[in-house]
């Protein structure tokens, strides 16, 4: 397990320090240069900016479904139909999963059963917004921010579902036609799964920010252990988590698409000077 955590945080350790610091641009034309600074706000007003654009998020995550266009629908039918067909396996596949259980070492099935925990989660996602917070590194910041709106947008949904659907776990032994509605009983809340919405939100939003592939790679094979663990402990059925993945990429994706093109972060700090030069004048104009 230890050697499990090195590895996921050196890939955020890395990241951390591989971000570019804010620079200032100079642009000379003729007798009028323009300087463009960073003006970066105090923590107590930026926790109120990324607050409101968490909220902002995760309402355009709920609302977007109106604006769908054709292909949207073509990807919820093709992530319908995939998880249809896996249904239809669940219960042999529950079964192949349970009997590679004892041939996984104990340390890989409890890392993914920690690394989905909520708490764990979000520790981890709030370490990397707080990091970018009181750094006033943008990029971190807004990794946070994707990480929260994202986990949160999804987490609800699973959770509402779970308690909706209240589909047995295959652990019970009921198979997977067994459903019991609103019980609120644990060993009923398989579908879908919160351990792999949670992990694959914060793996998804951190592999958005690396175009290296093999980073990609590593960061995806740490983020796989998780539903691989829950469907080795008979915690939940393969489309249980397929499923869980599929709506995780695409909130991520939306919310990710969102945040670039409204661009909150810079509208919020940036500062254009002017500097006006003539043989009878020398001006600095600041346009806020």
């Amino acid at each position: 397990m230890k050697r499990l955590f090195i590895l996921l945080f050196f890939l955020l350790f890395n990241f951390v320090f591989s971000q570019e610091t804010d620079s200032i641009e100079l642009n000379s034309h003729s007798a009028t240069d323009t300087l463009i600074v960073s003006k970066k706000n105090s923590i107590g007003r930026q926790l109120v900016v990324d607050g409101k654009q968490i909220f902002n998020n995760m309402a355009h995550s709920y609302l977007s479904p109106f604006s769908w266009k054709k292909n949207n629908w073509i990807d919820v039918g093709g992530v319908a139909l995939g998880t249809v067909l896996l249904y239809s396996v669940d219960n042999d596949t529950s079964r192949y999963f349970a009997d590679q259980r004892d041939k996984v070492p104990s340390v890989i099935r409890k890392f993914g059963d920690y690394f989905g925990g909520p708490q764990n989660n979000y520790g981890i996602t709030s370490v990397v917004y707080l990091t970018g917070l009181f750094t006033k590194n943008d990029k971190i910041r807004e990794t946070g921010v994707l990480m929260i709106s994202s986990a949160t947008t999804a987490g609800l949904i699973q959770t509402f579902s779970k308690t909706l659907v209240g589909r047995a776990r295959p652990g019970t032994g009921e198979g997977k036609f067994y459903f019991k509605p609103f019980s609120g009983q644990p060993a009923y809340r398989s579908f879908p799964s919160g351990h792999t919405v949670l992990v694959s939100t914060t793996m998804f939003a951190l592999a958005k920010q690396f175009s290296n592939p093999w980073v990609k790679a590593g960061i995806y094979s740490i983020g796989i252990i998780t539903p691989l663990s829950r469907m080795w402990d008979g915690a939940h059925f393969f489309s249980d988590v397929f499923l869980s993945t599929a709506i995780s990429y695409f909130i991520v994706d939306g919310t990710y698409r969102y945040m670039q093109k409204n661009n909150y972060q810079k509208k919020e700090k940036k500062i254009s000077w002017k500097l006006n030069v003539s043989p009878r004048m020398l001006g600095l104009n600041g346009t806020f």
